[in-house]
């Protein structure tokens, strides 16, 4: 099954994506947000189609989109704080084309914080999967949470290391987890299929 371009709602706003839904009824579905926009991020991204590889596998129904002034999704840049706006509406988007109650949201790094974010108070979303979090945009959080989160970074990332993690970790609660890729940068460059087949491992031991 291959993904299908839509468009979907978010305030005054359309947003573009990918929208992919497996033959008959989908076991869960999937959003995954792509990183720093003002950087090049889009949802045309390796780490972006590594993750979605690891939930096609799962024969989830899946999302990718643009956010706002990305592509041809409307709007410009906001810092992150409209951005969580443009997540939220991607889940419910999701939610009611799979015709499924709850979502994974995934993100890779500012994709992550903003999945983060948003993540932790939608009732719609039931799990997080975050990839190289910057670790410098999630200054002063400290919710905890009920709801599994699994956190993923490479040994060799400047931006998501290590240790903080695990102490991001221990606040988010009992239901979070650490897993950590070797060899691997904040760009996972040549790490694609490993970072894919470690997110799968990790969601099939929940």
């Amino acid at each position: 099954m291959s993904e299908s371009r839509i468009t979907f709602p978010c305030g005054d706003l359309k947003l573009e994506g990918l929208l992919r839904l497996p033959e008959g009824e989908a076991p869960g579905a999937a959003v995954v947000c792509h990183p720093h926009p003002l950087y090049g991020g889009s949802m045309y991204n390796n780490v972006v189609e590594a993750v979605l590889e690891t939930f096609w596998r799962r024969q989830f129904a899946t999302l990718r989109f643009n956010f706002r002034g990305v592509g041809d999704s409307e709007g410009e840049y906001d810092g992150g704080e409209g951005e969580l706006d443009d997540v939220r509406e991607a889940v419910a988007f999701v939610a009611g084309k799979a015709a499924v109650k709850s979502v994974t949201l995934a993100g890779y790094s500012f994709g992550a914080s903003v999945s983060l974010r948003a993540g932790l108070t939608d009732p719609a979303v039931n799990g997080l999967v975050l990839v190289a979090l910057p670790l410098a945009l999630m200054a002063g959080l400290s919710d905890s949470t009920s709801k599994p989160v699994l956190l993923v970074s490479g040994d060799r990332d400047s931006y998501s290391p290590v240790e903080p993690l695990q102490t991001l970790a221990g606040k988010l609660g009992s239901r979070a987890r650490l897993e950590v890729l070797a060899g691997a940068d904040h760009f996972f460059g040549g790490c694609e299929a490993r970072l894919s087949e470690l997110i799968g491992a990790a969601l099939a031991d929940r």
